[in-house]
This record gives structure tokens, C-alpha cells and sequence, in this order.
């Protein structure tokens, strides 16, 4: 890379992770996303075994930025914005553990980070309940198929229009 320095890397599960990449991807310095799962205990699993519930993983979106254009603080306040952090395994319609709320650190700055956002947000009595997102540390990205890549830009779909 020229100037521009080591890319930063991060993962989040807000829900279905189809709106939840379409929101990334309007952020300025964002410069890839790829949607997966990540934190469960089944090897490569496909979205049929993600959607049963038994295998653990989360729906994920894999954010590459670059933080001389956007920080990791900043991809934290637009994850805390596009979904309810308060309610457990579930996003609107979207009901299972792998739609739970999570962040996954890469390293310990970004363990801080979202430990000390969270924090923030808990006390500011922003939300009327308690917080559930987890907070735990990145672990095998397993990229989910094709047609789920970019699905809101394949399909033409408009809804999730944040910025």
C-alpha cells in the first residue's frame, strides 16, 4: 500500500446479516464487506445449518475499513445505530441465536472499544432495557454462499438506506 497504511479489519452480527452489510457498505472507508458466520462450534457450515440453530454461529458481516478514513469507533456507533441491541436472539422478524447481537474483537484496542461503547450506551438511558450485545474475540470466518454476498445490491432492494 502506498500512504494509506494496514487496512483494519472487523466483524459484527446485528441480525440478518443482508441488512446489516448493506448498512456497512454506504460508510465511507469502508472498503470491502463479506457476510458469514462466525462463533459456533460446527465446521464450514452452510446457511441451511446456520438457519437450524444448532450449530452456534451468528450471522456476521466481515467489515475491511481504512482508519485513516473511518475508525473502529465510528464502524461501533453505525452497528449500535442498525440494530436493538437490547433484545436477545432476535432482530424484528428474525428469530434464533444466530441473529444475536455480537461484536467480535480482533485485538485488544478493539475490545476496549466496544466494552467502553456499550458502557456508554447502557448509562446513557438510551434503551429502557439492559444491553445483550456480546462482546467476545474473533474466531474462524466462515463465508457464507455467493447469493448471500451483496444480496440487498443483487436483488435491487431499497431498504436500508441509513446515510
Amino acid at each position: 500500500m502506498t500512504n494509506q497504511g494496514k487496512l483494519g479489519k472487523a466483524t459484527f452480527g446485528a441480525g440478518c446479516f443482508w441488512g446489516v452489510e448493506a448498512a456497512f457498505r454506504q460508510v465511507k472507508g469502508v472498503i470491502s464487506t463479506s457476510v458469514g458466520y462466525m462463533g459456533g462450534e460446527f465446521e464450514n457450515p452452510s446457511y441451511e445449518d446456520v438457519c437450524s440453530g444448532r450449530t452456534g454461529h451468528a450471522e456476521v458481516v466481515e467489515v475491511v475499513y481504512n482508519p485513516f478514513v473511518v475508525s473502529y469507533d465510528e464502524l461501533l456507533k453505525v452497528f449500535w445505530k442498525i440494530h436493538d441491541p437490547t433484545t436477545l436472539n432476535r432482530q424484528g422478524p428474525d428469530i434464533g441465536k444466530q441473529y444475536r447481537s455480537v461484536i467480535f474483537y480482533h485485538d485488544a484496542e478493539q475490545e476496549a472499544a466496544a466494552l467502553s461503547l456499550k458502557e456508554k450506551l447502557q448509562i446513557s438511558g438510551k434503551y429502557k432495557k439492559d444491553i445483550v450485545t456480546e462482546i467476545v474475540p474473533a474466531m474462524k470466518f466462515n463465508l457464507a454462499e455467493d447469493y448471500h454476498q451483496q444480496y440487498f445490491e443483487k436483488t435491487g432492494y431499497k431498504g436500508c438506506q441509513l446515510f
